[in-house]
């Protein structure tokens, strides 16, 4: 059977370097291959290669074929015609792909009435069939909604819905996950498999979650600096590569569960006592307390939404607590920004996700990292560049780094010097925001070492916030479940591992993909079984539990269940909860 796509010898050269060199490949007519490997491999860029499309300045030779149609030789004409009809892309950022000013109905139909594929009406008749296929709720009224209106694994299927509209023969899929939690994942990644096969498209899936493209594809290609290291049949390149650096990805998709550091004794560095939070009248933390000692590490876990960025921000002082009590070294912290000292804001340290928008892109990394050492120490000049030098050393980069901008570092080079200006404060307790979210595994990986390497040497008390819950077991000492705000299940790692879970973390703890094809469809989308407006006092997650007790879960508030090392909110008993969720 002849390929649908063909990719011979594709080379793209910007400037005099050359990202991608000498890369070939073919995909069968509706099949899937993964383009896996490191930031800046040259995943995304041959993607968009298939496309006719480069960076500015970039130049592109070899052969790209789509059946019988030479990409690489069109002109603008022949691209516009190409783009969006015969060949769709899935972005991984659904937020920023969509015009918040106009309805969902008018963008998701936009390629068929841009290509005079379809009248309006007609259009609109095949996008909500899409979202019937999607899963998306309210499908006939969903598309009158604006961005805004819409939950992030809602816009990331109808993105695919707007890709997938004109029924293309290539989609091409470009992380389009990462910033989901597992739950949502599992919807959109199902939505996802169900609606290309739908339409009989051939995809290329760009990701860095190797558990992810086993489920999503036929054949893998492993790339690295813009080269190929390996290429072959998914099954076989997932659990038996050839190559060498194939086998670093592989191990650094699984991290390994450390044993339990010797912390300090006495009372904790920092208690959150029976704290309330609010954005406006809307309610967002209701009574969580939770205790740290120095050198520990605190995994906070939960879906979007569940609260755990708000919780770093009232820990932080960027978001005022409306009740309860934060205290550092036996000192209560101010509620908010304008009542901490100096003193007290060095003392705690957020590292925020997303390292792009945190840091200033003209300024060098040295400016960067002097900031820091001149406002909350004093340090200029001689002192300040030597201090500079250290901190580039105990993140594993080189000093010459410090002269460069930040917009000319790579995703994990920035995540690291994000990193960096933090602990340029010295701070007794760092705020980890989903810091590994969006690099890939080899990197994630790195930074989760260094930042694991620092606390035990610095001492340093971490909470470590992510909706990845395989990482917060192998990372953290103690675990912290959120739902809707709420404290579900508080545990030590020991007990975590060993333990009776709250049947939500045990519905994030099977939402987790597994490295081998065919999880994804034995993997079970929970449904509600109680219907009912849940109260304050009541548990938050009722309208999702597949053990819910008719009577007692939507009539009383859920008693707390404790055992050695963890306590959980929930009315089965502790036995009955663990044979339940065995």
């Amino acid at each position: 059977m002849s390929a649908h796509v063909s990719v011979r010898n594709l080379r793209i050269v910007a400037g005099s370097k050359a990202i991608v060199d000498g890369v070939s490949f073919e995909i069968a007519r509706g099949k899937v291959l993964a383009l896996i490997g490191e930031s800046g491999s040259g995943k995304t860029t041959i993607a968009l290669a298939l496309m006719g499309h480069s960076r500015f300045g970039a130049t592109i030779s070899g052969e790209v074929l789509l059946g019988e149609t030479r990409v690489d030789q069109l002109d603008e004409a022949g691209l516009q015609a190409l783009r969006g009809r015969r060949v769709a892309y899935v972005a991984q950022s659904a937020a920023s792909a969509f015009n918040p000013s106009r309805t969902i109905m008018s963008q998701v139909t936009e390629p068929l009435l841009v290509h005079r594929l379809a009248s309006k009406a007609d259009a609109e008749v095949r996008a909500v069939d899409l979202f019937r296929a999607l899963a998306l709720p309210f499908p006939e009224s969903i598309g009158a909604r604006y961005p805004h209106q819409l939950s992030g694994g809602q816009l990331q299927r109808l993105m695919a819905a707007m890709a997938l509209i004109t029924r293309p023969e290539l989609v091409i899929l470009d992380e389009p996950t990462t910033a989901l939690d597992v739950t949502t994942q599992v919807e959109v990644l199902k939505a996802f498999k169900a609606a290309i096969a739908s339409v009989g498209a051939t995809a290329i899936y760009v990701s860095h979650d190797l558990a992810v493209v086993a489920q999503m594809a036929d054949q893998i290609l492993v790339l690295n600096q813009g080269r190929t290291k390996e290429q072959g049949a998914a099954e076989q390149i997932l659990h038996a590569p050839t190559d060498d650096y194939t086998r670093t990805l592989m191990a650094a998709a699984s991290p390994t569960e450390r044993s339990a550091p010797a912390v300090v004794a006495g009372d904790a560095l920092l208690k959150v006592e029976g704290v309330h939070a609010a954005y406006g009248r809307l309610p967002v933390l209701h009574d969580i307390s939770l205790q740290l000692a120095r050198g520990a590490t605190l995994g906070v876990i939960g879906e979007s939404g569940s609260g755990k960025s708000t919780l770093a921000r009232v820990i932080a002082g960027l978001l005022p607590r409306s009740a309860g009590s934060v205290r550092l070294g036996g000192e209560e912290l101010p509620k908010g920004i304008d009542g901490r000292s100096r003193e007290q804001f060095r003392r705690v340290q957020l590292v925020f996700q997303n390292a792009d928008t945190a840091l200033n892109p003209v300024h060098t990394v040295g400016q960067t990292l002097a900031r820091p050492l001149a406002f909350y120490h004093g340090l200029k000049g001689a002192e300040a560049k030597a201090e500079v030098a250290r901190l580039l050393d105990m993140i594993r980069l080189p000093a010459d780094l410090a002269t460069r901008n930040v917009r000319q570092l790579s995703g994990g080079q920035k995540q690291r010097v994000n990193l960096a200006r933090a602990l340029a404060a010295r701070p007794d307790v760092l705020l980890c925001d989903e810091v590994t979210s969006a690099l890939d595994t080899v990197v994630g990986a790195a930074i989760l070492e260094l930042i694991d390497e620092l606390r035990r040497e610095l001492g340093i008390a971490t909470v470590f916030i992510s909706h990845d819950i395989s990482t917060v077991r192998a990372f953290c000492d103690q675990v912290l479940v959120l739902y809707g705000g709420t404290a579900v299940e508080q545990a030590d790692a020991a007990a975590f591992a060993r333990g009776v879970h709250h049947p939500y973390t045990d519905l994030l703890m099977h939402s987790v993909p597994e490295m081998r094809a065919g999880w994804l469809e034995q993997a079970v989308t929970r449904k509600a079984v109680l219907p009912s407006e849940v109260g304050d006092d009541l548990c938050r997650f009722l309208p999702r539990c597949p053990v819910a007790i008719d009577g007692r879960c939507n009539a009383e508030a859920a008693p707390l269940r404790a055992g050695d090392g963890f306590a959980l909110l929930c009315h089965h008993e502790l036995q009955t909860l663990r044979e339940l969720t065995a």
